[in-house]
Protein backbone atom coordinates (compact mmCIF):
# COMPACT_ATOMS: atom_id res chain seq x y z
CA UNK A 1 0.00 0.00 0.00
CA UNK A 2 1.04 3.11 -1.13
CA UNK A 3 2.50 5.83 1.98
CA UNK A 4 -0.50 9.27 1.75
CA UNK A 5 2.54 11.18 0.28
CA UNK A 6 2.16 9.68 -2.66
CA UNK A 7 -1.47 10.37 -3.44
CA UNK A 8 -2.60 13.25 -5.74
CA UNK A 9 -3.08 15.52 -2.68
CA UNK A 10 -1.25 18.82 -2.65
CA UNK A 11 -0.05 18.30 -6.38
CA UNK A 12 -1.27 19.20 -9.94
CA UNK A 13 -3.43 16.86 -11.38
CA UNK A 14 -4.37 15.91 -14.64
CA UNK A 15 -8.65 15.46 -14.76
CA UNK A 16 -9.35 12.36 -16.60
CA UNK A 17 -12.94 12.62 -17.85
CA UNK A 18 -13.14 8.87 -18.92
CA UNK A 19 -13.49 5.87 -16.63
CA UNK A 20 -10.61 4.59 -14.73
CA UNK A 21 -11.14 3.05 -11.43
CA UNK A 22 -7.60 2.94 -11.30
CA UNK A 23 -7.51 6.64 -9.53
CA UNK A 24 -8.85 5.73 -6.46
CA UNK A 25 -5.73 5.56 -3.68
CA UNK A 26 -6.60 4.04 -0.30
CA UNK A 27 -5.24 4.45 2.67
CA UNK A 28 -4.52 1.93 5.46
CA UNK A 29 -6.74 2.78 8.56
CA UNK A 30 -4.24 0.90 10.89
CA UNK A 31 -1.41 3.52 10.59
CA UNK A 32 -3.14 6.06 12.81
CA UNK A 33 -5.10 3.10 14.68
CA UNK A 34 -1.95 2.24 15.82
CA UNK A 35 -0.88 5.92 17.29
CA UNK A 36 -3.85 6.17 19.15
CA UNK A 37 -3.77 2.74 20.59
CA UNK A 38 -6.50 1.40 18.61
CA UNK A 39 -6.22 -2.32 17.58
CA UNK A 40 -8.24 -5.55 16.85
CA UNK A 41 -10.97 -6.03 17.65
CA UNK A 42 -12.11 -2.66 17.47
CA UNK A 43 -13.25 -0.29 20.52
CA UNK A 44 -15.88 1.20 18.15
CA UNK A 45 -18.17 0.11 14.96
CA UNK A 46 -19.86 3.03 12.43
CA UNK A 47 -19.73 4.13 9.39
CA UNK A 48 -18.28 6.93 7.24
CA UNK A 49 -20.94 8.58 5.28
CA UNK A 50 -19.93 10.38 1.73
CA UNK A 51 -21.47 12.55 -0.03
CA UNK A 52 -21.13 12.98 -3.97
CA UNK A 53 -22.78 16.40 -5.32
CA UNK A 54 -20.41 17.05 -8.55
CA UNK A 55 -21.88 13.76 -10.40
CA UNK A 56 -22.16 13.21 -13.79
CA UNK A 57 -21.98 10.76 -16.84
CA UNK A 58 -23.45 10.05 -20.09
CA UNK A 59 -26.67 7.97 -20.93
CA UNK A 60 -26.05 6.19 -24.25
CA UNK A 61 -26.96 8.78 -26.34
CA UNK A 62 -24.56 10.79 -25.47
CA UNK A 63 -27.29 13.04 -23.18
CA UNK A 64 -25.01 14.38 -19.57
CA UNK A 65 -27.15 12.98 -16.62
CA UNK A 66 -26.69 14.04 -12.83
CA UNK A 67 -27.17 12.62 -9.47
CA UNK A 68 -26.02 13.11 -5.99
CA UNK A 69 -24.60 10.19 -4.57
CA UNK A 70 -24.41 8.65 -0.95
CA UNK A 71 -21.63 6.25 -0.41
CA UNK A 72 -21.49 3.79 2.96
CA UNK A 73 -17.92 2.95 4.15
CA UNK A 74 -17.90 0.80 7.12
CA UNK A 75 -15.40 1.98 10.06
CA UNK A 76 -14.18 -1.74 9.93
CA UNK A 77 -12.82 -1.65 6.42
CA UNK A 78 -8.90 -2.03 6.24
CA UNK A 79 -8.46 0.79 4.22
CA UNK A 80 -10.20 4.57 3.79
CA UNK A 81 -10.11 6.38 -0.12
CA UNK A 82 -8.30 9.68 -0.29
CA UNK A 83 -10.39 11.91 -0.90
CA UNK A 84 -9.00 14.10 -3.95
CA UNK A 85 -8.20 10.26 -5.31
CA UNK A 86 -12.65 9.78 -4.91
CA UNK A 87 -13.09 13.14 -6.91
CA UNK A 88 -10.67 12.78 -9.68
CA UNK A 89 -12.15 9.17 -9.68
CA UNK A 90 -16.24 10.40 -9.95
CA UNK A 91 -14.92 13.03 -12.51
CA UNK A 92 -14.01 10.07 -14.67
CA UNK A 93 -17.54 9.53 -15.65
CA UNK A 94 -18.01 12.67 -16.92
CA UNK A 95 -17.78 11.32 -20.47
CA UNK A 96 -18.41 8.09 -19.77
CA UNK A 97 -21.59 6.16 -21.28
CA UNK A 98 -23.25 3.68 -18.80
CA UNK A 99 -26.38 2.12 -19.77
CA UNK A 100 -28.46 3.47 -16.79
CA UNK A 101 -28.14 4.91 -12.76
CA UNK A 102 -28.46 1.37 -11.63
CA UNK A 103 -25.61 0.19 -13.95
CA UNK A 104 -23.30 3.37 -12.75
CA UNK A 105 -24.02 2.74 -9.25
CA UNK A 106 -23.09 -1.10 -9.63
CA UNK A 107 -19.44 0.36 -10.80
CA UNK A 108 -19.14 2.45 -7.96
CA UNK A 109 -20.11 -0.23 -5.59
CA UNK A 110 -17.56 -2.95 -7.00
CA UNK A 111 -14.78 -0.13 -7.65
CA UNK A 112 -15.23 1.07 -3.97
CA UNK A 113 -15.60 -2.01 -2.39
CA UNK A 114 -12.74 -3.04 -3.88
CA UNK A 115 -10.54 0.02 -3.03
CA UNK A 116 -11.83 -0.43 0.98
CA UNK A 117 -11.39 -3.95 1.22
CA UNK A 118 -15.14 -4.10 2.21
CA UNK A 119 -18.32 -3.75 0.88
CA UNK A 120 -19.76 -0.28 0.68
CA UNK A 121 -23.01 0.95 0.12
CA UNK A 122 -23.71 3.39 -2.92
CA UNK A 123 -27.20 4.99 -3.23
CA UNK A 124 -28.06 7.83 -6.06
CA UNK A 125 -30.69 10.29 -6.02
CA UNK A 126 -31.53 11.33 -8.95
CA UNK A 127 -33.08 15.11 -9.87
CA UNK A 128 -36.36 13.48 -9.33
CA UNK A 129 -35.58 13.14 -5.55
CA UNK A 130 -33.70 16.31 -5.49
CA UNK A 131 -36.75 18.42 -3.56
CA UNK A 132 -36.12 15.47 -0.86
CA UNK A 133 -32.76 16.81 0.07
CA UNK A 134 -33.37 18.91 3.31
CA UNK A 135 -31.21 20.78 6.08
CA UNK A 136 -31.26 19.98 9.45
CA UNK A 137 -29.07 20.47 12.30
CA UNK A 138 -27.31 18.24 14.68
CA UNK A 139 -29.63 17.28 17.53
CA UNK A 140 -28.81 17.80 21.40
CA UNK A 141 -27.45 20.70 23.82
CA UNK A 142 -25.05 22.88 21.83
CA UNK A 143 -21.90 24.03 24.44
CA UNK A 144 -20.46 26.68 21.53
CA UNK A 145 -21.69 29.30 24.09
CA UNK A 146 -19.88 28.19 26.91
CA UNK A 147 -17.44 30.86 28.12
CA UNK A 148 -14.35 29.79 28.43
CA UNK A 149 -10.50 30.70 27.95
CA UNK A 150 -8.56 28.79 25.44
CA UNK A 151 -5.33 28.59 24.65
CA UNK A 152 -4.40 25.09 23.59
CA UNK A 153 -5.02 24.29 19.72
CA UNK A 154 -3.27 20.69 19.46
CA UNK A 155 -5.76 17.83 20.56
CA UNK A 156 -4.74 17.83 24.84
CA UNK A 157 -6.79 14.50 26.05
CA UNK A 158 -5.87 15.60 29.18
CA UNK A 159 -8.47 18.40 29.10
CA UNK A 160 -11.19 15.76 29.25
CA UNK A 161 -12.65 14.81 32.73
CA UNK A 162 -15.90 14.33 34.20
CA UNK A 163 -18.03 15.80 37.24
CA UNK A 164 -17.21 12.83 39.35
CA UNK A 165 -19.77 12.29 42.34
CA UNK A 166 -22.69 13.14 39.81
CA UNK A 167 -25.53 11.25 39.09
CA UNK A 168 -24.69 9.41 35.98
CA UNK A 169 -26.73 10.79 33.08
CA UNK A 170 -27.52 10.05 28.90
CA UNK A 171 -27.27 13.54 27.00
CA UNK A 172 -26.70 14.56 23.48
CA UNK A 173 -24.06 17.40 22.99
CA UNK A 174 -23.17 19.29 20.10
CA UNK A 175 -20.20 21.93 19.02
CA UNK A 176 -19.91 23.97 15.63
CA UNK A 177 -16.20 24.37 16.66
CA UNK A 178 -14.57 21.55 15.49
CA UNK A 179 -11.90 22.44 13.01
CA UNK A 180 -9.16 20.69 11.78
CA UNK A 181 -6.28 20.42 8.75
CA UNK A 182 -5.47 18.41 5.98
CA UNK A 183 -3.23 15.72 6.98
CA UNK A 184 -0.65 16.49 3.63
CA UNK A 185 -1.79 19.90 2.48
CA UNK A 186 -2.31 21.52 5.96
CA UNK A 187 -6.05 22.70 4.80
CA UNK A 188 -8.59 23.67 7.21
CA UNK A 189 -11.45 21.33 7.73
CA UNK A 190 -14.66 22.38 9.17
CA UNK A 191 -17.09 20.40 11.21
CA UNK A 192 -20.58 20.12 13.46
CA UNK A 193 -20.17 17.39 16.15
CA UNK A 194 -22.27 15.42 17.95
CA UNK A 195 -21.42 13.40 21.53
CA UNK A 196 -23.95 11.12 23.05
CA UNK A 197 -23.46 9.21 25.63
CA UNK A 198 -24.55 7.16 29.26
CA UNK A 199 -22.39 7.55 31.73
CA UNK A 200 -20.86 9.77 34.40
CA UNK A 201 -21.26 13.61 33.28
CA UNK A 202 -18.70 14.80 30.70
CA UNK A 203 -17.85 18.28 31.98
CA UNK A 204 -18.88 20.55 29.81
CA UNK A 205 -16.74 23.57 29.59
CA UNK A 206 -13.78 20.61 29.32
CA UNK A 207 -15.18 19.09 26.30
CA UNK A 208 -15.38 22.04 24.51
CA UNK A 209 -11.85 22.73 25.38
CA UNK A 210 -10.54 19.51 23.95
CA UNK A 211 -12.46 19.99 21.26
CA UNK A 212 -10.84 23.73 19.71
CA UNK A 213 -7.57 21.93 20.59
CA UNK A 214 -8.05 19.98 17.12
CA UNK A 215 -7.52 23.58 15.56
CA UNK A 216 -3.98 23.32 14.06
CA UNK A 217 -4.20 19.44 14.38
CA UNK A 218 -3.18 17.80 10.83
CA UNK A 219 -5.47 14.66 10.43
CA UNK A 220 -8.12 13.03 8.39
CA UNK A 221 -11.63 13.64 9.14
CA UNK A 222 -12.06 9.42 10.07
CA UNK A 223 -9.04 9.92 12.03
CA UNK A 224 -9.98 12.75 14.32
CA UNK A 225 -13.55 11.02 14.98
CA UNK A 226 -11.59 7.81 15.80
CA UNK A 227 -9.09 9.99 18.53
CA UNK A 228 -12.47 12.15 19.81
CA UNK A 229 -14.18 8.51 20.99
CA UNK A 230 -10.75 7.08 22.15
CA UNK A 231 -10.05 9.87 24.05
CA UNK A 232 -13.53 10.30 25.78
CA UNK A 233 -13.84 6.48 26.69
CA UNK A 234 -10.50 6.76 28.58
CA UNK A 235 -11.27 9.64 30.74
CA UNK A 236 -14.56 9.38 31.02
CA UNK A 237 -15.23 5.67 31.13
CA UNK A 238 -19.39 6.02 29.52
CA UNK A 239 -21.41 2.90 29.25
CA UNK A 240 -22.09 4.05 25.89
CA UNK A 241 -20.96 6.67 23.65
CA UNK A 242 -21.36 7.63 20.14
CA UNK A 243 -19.35 10.43 18.41
CA UNK A 244 -20.55 11.73 15.07
CA UNK A 245 -19.10 14.92 12.83
CA UNK A 246 -20.69 16.12 9.72
CA UNK A 247 -17.39 18.04 7.75
CA UNK A 248 -18.02 20.74 5.70
CA UNK A 249 -17.69 20.16 1.42
CA UNK A 250 -14.80 20.18 -0.09
CA UNK A 251 -14.39 19.27 -3.98
CA UNK A 252 -17.84 18.58 -4.21
CA UNK A 253 -17.52 15.61 -1.15
CA UNK A 254 -18.36 15.97 2.18
CA UNK A 255 -17.29 13.25 4.62
CA UNK A 256 -19.57 12.10 7.86
CA UNK A 257 -17.57 9.69 10.39
CA UNK A 258 -19.61 7.78 13.00
CA UNK A 259 -18.33 5.92 15.59
CA UNK A 260 -19.95 4.29 18.77
CA UNK A 261 -19.61 1.29 21.07
CA UNK A 262 -23.54 0.34 21.46
CA UNK A 263 -26.78 -0.10 19.56
CA UNK A 264 -27.02 3.91 18.69
CA UNK A 265 -29.74 4.52 15.91
CA UNK A 266 -28.37 5.33 12.37
CA UNK A 267 -27.22 9.03 12.28
CA UNK A 268 -29.23 10.85 10.18
CA UNK A 269 -27.44 12.34 6.86
CA UNK A 270 -29.46 15.41 6.69
CA UNK A 271 -27.19 18.76 5.45
CA UNK A 272 -26.45 20.81 7.87
CA UNK A 273 -26.62 24.63 6.89
CA UNK A 274 -22.83 24.65 6.76
CA UNK A 275 -22.34 21.69 4.03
Amino acid sequence: MSHVTQSPLGKVSAYINEYDASLLFPIPRSVKREEIGVANPLPFMGVDIWNGYELSWLNQKGKPQVAIAVFQIPADSPNIIESKSFKLYLNSFNQTKLESSAHFADVLRADLSKAVGATVLVKLHEPDAFPNQKLAELPGFNIDQLDIDVDLYTPQAELLHCDEGDTPKSEILTSNLLKSNCLVTGQPDWASVQIQYVGKPINRESLLRYLISFRNHNEFHEQCVERIFVDIMRACAPLKLAVYARYTRRGGLDINPFRCNANFDQPSNARTARQ
